[in-house]
């Protein structure tokens, strides 16, 4: 008889724990955790992957056993390219933010012009905001995660800017900017999928801030480390950044000691590309 109560008493004390943790759950739960890393530790990777192309960290890539993971689509693509200096390309820290589209209605129609520019504002604010602005410094790589499929620049040739004088290297989205002319004359690094006209009021709202996102089909975990060039995109898992930069300078000084002897064959003159 004692048997059976203690069998029925430990049954419910299961019960009663999976209930709490499907509560727990149904309020929402992160399976990942984000990984916090210190400025001297960002800067000192960043360091390591100095002058390094897409090309050579997928070689890097290869060799740790990570072969065709972290290579976004190629359809992520610069917005503009710099094919003597080579401004376009970058390498940072990835700071990351997700957008979603947006289930409530917009307004317009029948409002004053400075009753629509009150909900605008508003929207900008509260549902729409860019809350990751305080976590960029110097070598950031701002990573969007946007609203699939939407019309919307929620990058533009104002916040554009102003990322990049806060610190931030480039950006990179799945989706689209708008303002794309002046970005070009700015010269801000940016690689995205195509060009967008909408604003953000009305089309999506912000989910989270540094969280593992996607973009171009590749996860980006913040303080992974991206590298962007003419070849496009590729994501570095942070536990490997080390290994791949050690193997990846390798393959590019290879590189440039066999471009230079045939630069000196042909009688061309040395590039930024050996240098």
């Amino acid at each position: 008889m004692m048997q059976s109560i203690l069998k029925i008493a430990a049954a419910s004390m299961v019960f009663v724990a999976i209930s709490v943790q499907a509560e727990d759950l149904r309020a929402g739960k992160n399976f990942m955790p984000t990984k916090v890393y210190s400025e001297a530790e960002d800067n000192a990777v960043l360091e390591a992957f100095a002058g390094l192309r897409v090309a050579d960290v997928s070689d890097g890539m290869d060799f740790v056993g990570l072969a065709n993971i972290g290579l976004m689509d190629p359809a992520i693509h610069p917005l503009w390219k710099d094919a003597k200096h080579y401004a376009h390309r970058f390498i940072g820290v990835a700071v990351t933010v997700r957008y979603v589209p947006s289930q409530k209605p917009a307004k317009g129609g029948d409002m004053s012009y400075e009753e629509y520019r009150a909900w605008e504002g508003a929207w900008y604010n509260e549902l729409s905001p860019e809350p990751f602005t305080e976590l960029i410094r110097p070598g950031t790589a701002l990573i969007i995660d946007e609203a699939p499929a939407a019309d919307v620049g929620s990058i533009g040739s104002y916040n554009i800017l102003a990322w990049h004088l806060a610190g931030a290297v480039g950006v990179v989205t799945d989706a689209t900017s708008r303002d794309t002319d002046e970005i070009i004359t700015q010269q801000v690094p940016l690689y995205f999928r195509e060009p967008g006209r909408g604003i953000r009021p009305g089309r999506n709202e912000v989910e989270s801030v540094n969280r593992p996102v996607v973009v171009g089909g590749v996860l980006v975990n913040p303080g992974d480390i991206i590298v962007a060039d003419g070849d496009g995109v590729i994501v570095v898992p942070r536990e490997h950044a080390l290994r791949v930069a050690e193997f990846a300078h390798r393959i590019l000084e290879s590189d440039k000691s066999g471009r230079r002897s045939l630069y000196e064959q042909s009688g061309r003159e040395q590039d930024a590309s050996l240098q």
